[in-house]
């Protein structure tokens, strides 16, 4: 084994924290220090220049002298016996590099802690249990132990449960050992099944059993029969759900029997690679809307990062395998947790209720989970554009001494949309015969039984098998599987897929039935064929684990040898694992040791246990007397504005790629000044056109606590108004997900949720012409634990999360929250659907008073929705709206706020008279704002009297230029404050959240910023006419140039990349790096060549440079990319981990001595922002015409900070550099967020010295097109300024 020690693996920020929460075990600490050690396992010695090749590739660095010896020691590695994710790809890396001596690379950390005194061996044991994950890594008190990571491991036997004279003792024994969450008469079913088999069950089979059926996979609450208040009910929950698609099931393509529904969406521009000559094409066709939401709250309550990060990827994966194989588009992701309690800056209705020690804080959850779902979403390539985020803990006065209402478990929503192609919107039927294909990552001993997991509450189970059932993410491998699925699919009715499963809860157990199953076929599966990262684990563990990133699919034989082409070209793992039979039977047959550790019909697996009966008692909700009484609106204002719900949520918004696909109208962020505010999230449904898709949130479970149906109906009637912002033609056009989360068990709660399921299914959603066609439920929730020998509880409200999706008609009549000020004094109009009821129970001004309150909002008549969702359709068709915003969590007064921080405008409010102006200004009954032109207003109110609305409509004030927020009532002054002042509260919750997480001086100067009146906010100023073709010419003589669209494992950005080059008059062609390096494919056809963007290999070998090592290693790639750069009748451009990438080919490019490598953002965080960036005078072909402009790009990147390895090479640079970030004055931007990742004098791209080399981290082909830029001035036409750097590379070659 070699060992190399490698570079830093944390920042001195990131140390210098660390070592604050070391004190906590060590006070005696003074310096903590790691680096990343690498260890090589190698079949034989490498010679002197294959040593100096793995010493550069590792990025290897000798110990700095003096180190050696100085403090005491740990290594924290790999967990030995399996092989990580960074393993692989780094030695496909060295395999592509030639380094043929390597078997497998893996990397630990080497961590040197210095202390005033010795660290005793139990501090050094608690020391390293803070610094690994136990479920992926182990701790080595030893470094020289490391050859472990190498040796070799004996699988574990499979065991049988020996049922004896008494079988179900025998079982109900397994189901408490394992974790298995089976009911009393699941238990008596399998007795009966093996009784009848008349032999004992394999463990793996009752495993496998647990799992198919339990309450995550089967939702058997949902499917129950109920008993309520003695009297048998008639339809179950998911009968009622049902009952709103057959009610209203037009547009309804696909419900309730695969990954995800299916929607009609409209006939648009899809824009993918041919399958046999890799050119890009257009193709019109109907752009069907798949739609889901998934929940993950277990794992995130367990271990928040990887928790939510597989919550996301496992919704990804329901979406890629919708169907026979679909494209997922853009991601939603909420939170729902307990008070954050933020250190020092508790709120005081924060009490300290105590926690159990198995979950996170709910500050840790909201400092990691978001970070795990948003890293998923950005290396596997769809852009997070929705969300929500929600605090609630309180102690209520009708409920007993240690009962908590409250979310220890959190909600972790997980959702999103995507396309499907009309043709691959049903499963297929599979032959007997058809082979069976495990498509994606090995199997590794991870997330083991987590479907039974999450049936139980937390504390239910012990806390080793909680831990177990987190899954760990690798989301570059998603990736990789779903460009498979991706080719598949574009192949139209020649797709090989015949059906395709994700792999999620159950793991193969569970997915391996239901592709079977689907056609009533059994399966022949050899266990020793599903590829293992792990060699020792049981049948048990190979069969039941829940490894991400896997798929299973079937393919007919004649077309096996095809697909397994597709896999290697985009270098995705699969296995041929079996095949179907004709017989229903399911035989696992184990060659290691001869045994079959399945062999059941699928019947029997999959029938029928004997229906769940739930019996419920209603239990009387009781308030607790709160009102307005007494309340001073200034300071109740202030509370609001720093409850996280209220807040602004800007520190979950800019951790994300909002921008990846290029089908991105309309994110979270709106107007110049970019506040995260919007009501709805748009996509576009092709790079060209306008049509597009709509989601929107709805959720208010605080009042469940007061009225289940009427949470309910709010819920709907939030996410209604939400989507009403978008381009959404009928109210009928709208599908809604229904995610349901309740403490089932618990008193009361049952009934509750019967009632609401039935408010909403069985009355509501069919009254509005509106269907649910999909849903998840996680009925578990409730947090048990013991504290000073009492028991203690925290119970979550009965909580529903409505996700709206529909088609959109134009996507460039999104109505934002923006004010405009350039109109002068401009009327405020409300829409108030409850006319001036103003009910304050479950309200956000209750919670900041630790109160409940006694009658909540609730949607009173459906009629009034209908008719608000067309009136405010036919206002915004009739141009009458200027703003929208609707009116939730913290009333009316958050409302006006978060339009006036929005359009930094000045708002004086007249509410005249009202029954409670306190109640008037906080209730968050359903409801709207709407701006106006001066003048317009008498025919707003016609058409809203003509929707039958008149009575409850009316103008409130005005809305101009300035900082003045006043709002008075009665006559009585309610608010009169400035408005830069208030801002800062609201924005106080991200600031301190950004100083936990981020670099704390990025933290404080954004909130400088977000401050700084003077800011004029983003602004386009081209120094050309960004609507004028000049390429129209050398379009018009039908000469296509070929640009190789340029790709790698782990990049997502290749299809708009491509999509801008069409536009521009070149033919696009796909181009992956497997085709150069073993396809024998060559660059001498291509006049240009594009490195996109993504995480190739997963980044991990540093930004883009494993990418760029595996071309400078590999004697034919460098040969290859060195004629290239020599030509001088070529282009190349490089944008994003492109630019990485060429960056570290430097040597290859001629005038590129200088360029720098790029590294992590001075912010240590991902930065998804829409900045402004000036081009400079160049030589370079692309910037041709362009010198002087200032225009906003999209970025997003991690590792996007330029560093130079000398000064001199930095003095040079700058005569190269062609692209800066300025702040919005247009000065250099020196300071974050203009200038996002700490590059030296703004620099954000380069040119060669001849230009015809460019290299730049921000990525213009996303916002190539007006439609696709979060913020766009008024009149803008239908390109942005950035279509011109395309338009120039075509006129270059003539």
């Amino acid at each position: 084994m070699l060992e190399l020690e490698g570079p830093a693996a944390l920042s001195d920020f990131r140390l210098e924290r660390l070592l604050t929460s070391l004190r906590r075990v060590v006070p005696s600490l003074r310096r903590v220090q790691v680096h990343y050690r690498h260890f090589v396992d190698h079949s034989r010695t490498p010679d002197a220049g294959e040593a100096r090749i793995l010493e550069r590739l590792l990025d290897h660095e000798p110990e700095p002298a003096g180190t050696a010896g100085a403090g005491q020691l740990l290594l924290t590695v790999p967990r030995p016996g399996t092989i990580s994710p960074w393993s692989s790809k780094a030695t496909d890396i060295a395999h592509v590099c030639g380094l043929d001596f390597v078997r497998r690379i893996e990397r630990g950390r080497l961590w040197r802690f210095e202390a005033d005194s010795v660290i005793a061996p139990t501090q050094l044991t608690a020391l390293g249990a803070t610094l690994h994950d136990p479920m992926t890594e182990a701790v080595l008190a030893d470094p020289g132990g490391a050859a472990r990571l190498f040796e070799s491991h004996e699988p574990r036997p499979m065991a049988s449960i020996a049922l004896g004279t008494a079988p179900a003792a025998a079982l109900a024994r397994a189901n408490s050992s394992l974790g298995l969450a089976l009911s009393q008469d699941e238990i008596d079913y399998l007795v009966d099944v093996y009784e009848r088999m008349g032999r004992d069950p394999t463990d793996v089979e009752v495993m496998m059993f647990a799992q198919a059926n339990s309450e995550h996979c089967r939702h058997k609450i949902f499917n129950a029969d109920w008993v309520i208040d003695g009297v048998a009910q008639q339809r179950t929950l998911f009968a009622m759900i049902r009952h709103t698609r057959d009610q209203s099931p037009n547009g309804v393509l696909s419900a309730y029997s695969d990954n995800a529904a299916v929607i009609a969406g409209p006939v648009a521009s899809r824009f993918f690679a041919d399958a046999a000559d890799r050119r890009y094409h257009w193709h019109d066709e109907p752009a069907d809307i798949l739609i889901k939401v998934e929940t993950h709250n277990h794992p995130t309550a367990i271990s928040p990062f990887p928790g939510a990060a597989t919550g996301s990827g496992g919704e990804i994966r329901d979406e890629g395998a919708t169907g026979l194989g679909a494209k997922p588009k853009a991601g939603l992701v909420g939170f729902t947790v307990s008070n954050l309690r933020i250190p020092g800056f508790e709120q005081p209705w924060e009490t300290d209720n105590g926690r159990s020690p198995r979950i996170a804080s709910a500050l840790d959850i909201m400092l990691e989970g978001p970070i795990g779902a948003a890293a998923f979403n950005n290396e596997f390539g769809r852009p997070g554009i929705l969300g929500y985020f929600r605090t609630f803990e309180m102690q209520l006065r009708s409920d007993p001494a240690g009962v908590i209402r409250g979310y220890q478990k959190p909600i972790m929503i997980a959702g999103g949309l995507g396309n499907v192609r009309r043709m691959h919107v049903e499963k297929g039927e599979v032959p007997i015969g058809a082979r069976l294909i495990l498509l994606g990552g090995p199997a590794m001993l991870i997330g083991l039984g987590g479907g039974a997991a999450s049936s139980l509450g937390s504390g239910a189970s012990s806390e080793q098998l909680d831990f177990a059932s987190v899954q760990r993410g690798n989301p570059e491998m998603q990736r990789r599987a779903q460009e498979v699925i991706d080719r598949c699919w574009a192949m139209g009715k020649d797709n090989p897929i015949l059906i395709i499963h994700d792999v999620g809860a159950g793991g193969l157990s569970n997915a391996v039935p239901e592709v079977i199953a689907h056609s009533g076929r059994g399966g022949q599966i050899e266990l020793r064929d599903v590829p293992n990262d792990e060699p020792g684990m049981s049948p048990l563990e190979i069969w039941c684990n829940e490894a991400q990133e896997r798929y299973v699919l079937a393919v007919a034989p004649e077309r096996l040898e095809q697909f397994l082409a597709l896999c290697r070209r985009e270098r995705c793992p699969c296995a041929v694992i079996g095949r179907t039979t004709g017989d229903g039977q399911l035989r696992v047959h184990d060659a290691q040791s001869g045994k079959y550790p399945v062999d059941i019909a699928v019947a029997a697996l999959l029938g029928k246990p004997p229906r769940m009966r739930r019996e419920a008692i209603r239990r009387a909700r009781a308030g607790d007397g709160f009102d307005a009484t007494g309340i001073e609106p200034a300071q109740a204002l202030e509370l609001l504005l720093q409850l996280p719900t209220v807040a602004d949520k800007g520190f979950l918004v800019t951790i994300g790629d909002r921008t990846v696909g290029g089908l991105i109208s309309r994110d979270p962020l709106v107007g110049p000044w970019q506040v995260p505010v919007s009501d709805v999230a748009v996509t576009l449904s092709g790079l060209r056109g306008h049509t597009g898709e709509a989601m929107s949130i709805g959720e208010r479970p605080p009042i469940a606590l007061l009225d289940g149906p009427a949470s309910a109906r709010m819920a709907v009637g939030e996410a209604i108004t939400n989507i009403a912002a978008a381009d959404v033609r009928r109210i009928g056009d709208i599908r809604l997900s229904a995610n349901w989360m309740a403490a089932c068990g618990d008193p009361g709660e049952d009934a509750s949720l019967y009632d609401a399921v039935r408010a909403i299914g069985g009355e509501l959603c069919p009254a509005l012409g509106i269907a649910i066609p999909v849903g998840k439920d996680s009925l578990s929730m409730k947090s048990t634990w013991r504290r000073d020998s009492a028991d203690c509880s925290v119970i979550a409200p009965l909580s529903l999360v409505i996700s709206a999706f529909a088609p959109v008609g134009d996507v460039r009549r999104t109505l934002t929250p923006v004010l405009d000020t350039a109109q002068g004094r401009t009327p405020l109009l409300l829409i108030d659907l409850a006319a001036g009821r103003d009910r304050l129970g479950g309200s956000c001004l209750a919670q900041v008073h630790g109160r409940i309150g006694d009658r909540p909002p609730d949607l009173d008549d459906p009629r009034l929705i209908t008719a608000f969702f067309a009136a405010v359709r036919e206002l915004a068709d009739a141009g009458l709206v200027l703003a929208y915003h609707d009116r939730s969590d913290g009333g009316l007064a958050v409302t006006l706020l978060e339009m006036a921080f929005a359009g930094r405008a000045d708002i004086d409010v007249d509410l005249g008279a009202v029954a409670d102006p306190v109640a008037a200004l906080f209730s968050e009954e359903l409801g709207a704002v709407l701006q106006l032109r001066d003048g317009d207003a008498g025919a707003v109110l016609e058409i809203l009297a003509r929707h039958g609305l008149e009575a409850h409509a009316r103008l409130i004030g005005k809305a101009a230029r300035g900082r003045q927020i006043r709002i008075v009532a009665n006559g009585r002054h309610l608010i009169d404050d400035d408005r830069v002042r208030l801002r800062g509260l609201w924005a106080a919750t991200s600031w301190r959240m950004q100083r936990l997480r981020d670099t704390p001086g990025c933290a404080d100067e954004e909130q400088a910023a977000r401050l700084d009146e003077s800011d004029p906010g983003l602004s386009w100023k081209p120094s050309f006419d960004p609507d004028a073709d000049i390429a129209a010419p050398m379009i018009a003589s039908g000469a296509r140039p070929r640009v190789a669209i340029l790709r790698e494992q782990g990049v997502n950005s290749q299809v708009e990349m491509a999509a801008a080059f069409d536009r521009a008059g070149f033919a696009t062609v796909d181009l992956h790096m497997t085709d150069l390096l073993q396809g024998g494919e060559r660059l001498d056809g291509y006049q240009g060549l594009v490195a996109c963007g993504g995480f190739s290999y997963g980044d991990v070998l540093g930004a883009g440079e494993g990418w760029a090592k595996s071309i400078l290693f590999n004697e034919r790639a460098r040969e290859l990319f060195a004629a290239w750069f020599q030509r001088g009748d070529n282009f190349t451009l490089g944008v994003c981990n492109g630019c990485q990438m060429l960056a570290a080919l430097a040597t290859l490019i001629p005038g590129a001595a200088c360029w720098p490598r790029f590294v992590r953002n001075r912010s240590e965080q991902f930065e998804g922002r829409l900045s402004l960036v000036e081009i400079g005078e160049s030589g370079s072909l692309f910037f041709a015409g362009m010198a002087g402009s200032r225009l906003p790009i999209a970025v997003a990147h991690g590792e996007g900070r330029a560093q130079f390895r000398t000064a001199a090479d930095e003095q040079a640079a700058q005569a190269l550099t062609v692209m800066r970030f300025v702040d919005n004055h247009g000065a250099l931007a020196t300071r974050y967020p203009a200038n996002p990742n700490g590059s030296p004098r703004g620099i954000a791209g380069l040119v060669s010295e001849d230009g015809r080399v460019a290299i730049m981290m921000p990525h213009p082909e996303r916002v190539f097109r007006s439609a696709q830029n979060s913020w766009r001035p008024a009149g803008a036409g239908e390109d942005s300024g950035w279509m011109r750097i395309f338009r120039n590379a075509r006129v270059w070659l003539g």
